[in-house]
């Protein structure tokens, strides 16, 4: 065992009393806990004071699983018990304080891509990859998770101060007051500042495309290339999956940090209240709509295309606003129709083994 893990305290991987509180609520006690730091295919790395463990759930587990958000994501806090000095058996997940999920593409699954995140940075480069309206779905996203989102707006060095200012401009006027570092992670501008937003004890979740620049941001922050890393193609300006699996890297300031696979499309979950949340001037406009279940698509005596009309209420956002809105009834609508199959498939399975009785000897 060495010094560094014989120093090392749970805090140090991001405990504090929210999970202690839920540990004893659990009856916890005589588990170790550790922290989930790398999710693979059917297994899970896990860390605590002790060291690190290759762990997978119980079988159990897996039969009482009714989704994915019921088995362990990175940054989990899990009850453990470990078989021997490599390997463990996760026997609970902790509850989670913050979550951050979305749909898969094209299903109707939620995917958790991280969980117990203190602060969620969003990272786009100013190249091709720049759309303020990703930024609002990732905005949605870790509001209803109840994480903070900070803008990383990356490369800065591939455009000139004057699109620059444009593009800060534009991020100002569509988000108001919300915190953006413009960074390169070629000459190190606004490296400094990165760091100043990392603490001792938080855990800090990087999000974006393919090719924007987290894992080098990551390895800038590390002072080592940990992580592989590849260039874009010139000629499409489309990153490449560097990253295949989600996975915490401790900086030696305390930060704790989490590198994800670069993800194409952010599809909308049950995240209502992050959508209203992130779009409160639309939801403030829409108290003084005439009908309560107004659309604000077509509806007469409607106050937010009123807004919309006059100039008050920027049209891309509106746009964004109403097209995240469908997608969040669309997933709920499907989620109802799953419940109520799985409703009658467990009344199926319950009027089944009442006919069996009958039918015993």
């Amino acid at each position: 065992m060495t010094n560094e893990i014989v120093k090392m305290k749970i805090e140090d991987l991001g405990y504090d009393n929210f999970f202690e509180s839920n540990r004893k609520k659990l009856n916890l006690d005589n588990f170790p806990i550790a922290r989930v730091t790398a999710e693979y295919r059917g297994a899970y790395k896990v860390k605590n004071v002790s060291g690190e463990y290759l762990a997978k759930i119980t079988g159990k587990q897996m039969f009482s699983a009714l989704s994915r958000e019921d088995y362990p994501a990175v940054g989990d806090w899990v009850a453990i018990s470990e078989a021997d000095k490599e390997r463990a058996v996760i026997h609970r997940i902790l509850p989670r304080k913050t979550i951050i999920k979305r749909k898969y593409s094209n299903k109707n699954e939620i995917q958790v891509i991280a969980a117990n995140i203190d602060m969620a940075f969003i990272v786009e480069s100013v190249d091709r990859d720049f759309n303020l309206n990703r930024f609002e779905r990732y905005f949605a996203i870790a509001n209803d998770g109840g994480i903070k989102p900070v803008v990383i707006l990356n490369k800065i060095d591939l455009i000139s101060k004057e699109e620059l200012d444009l593009k800060a401009d534009q991020i100002k006027d569509r988000f108001g007051d919300v915190d953006f570092i413009l960074i390169s992670a070629i000459t190190n501008e606004g490296l400094d500042e990165l760091k100043n937003h990392i603490i001792k004890g938080k855990t800090y979740c990087f999000l974006g495309s393919s090719g924007v620049g987290k894992s080098s941001l990551i390895n800038k922050l590390l002072g080592k290339n940990i992580i592989k890393t590849e260039s874009i193609s010139s000629y499409t300006g489309k990153g490449k999956h560097t990253t295949t699996n989600r996975e915490i890297y401790f900086l030696e300031n305390g930060g704790i940090l989490i590198d994800n696979p670069g993800m194409r499309e952010v599809g909308m979950t049950d995240v209502n209240a992050g959508i209203d949340n992130l779009f409160d001037e639309i939801t403030a406009l829409a108290k003084g709509c005439k009908y309560n279940d107004c659309t604000h698509v077509h509806e007469a005596g409607c106050e937010v295309l009123s807004a919309l009309k006059s100039g008050k209420l920027n049209e891309g956002k509106y746009l964004n606003y109403i097209n995240l809105k469908k997608e969040t009834e669309h997933y709920e609508m499907n989620k109802t129709e799953r419940r109520e199959k799985e409703r009658k498939f467990g009344k199926f399975i319950k009027t089944a083994k009442k006919d069996l009785k009958k039918y015993k000897y």
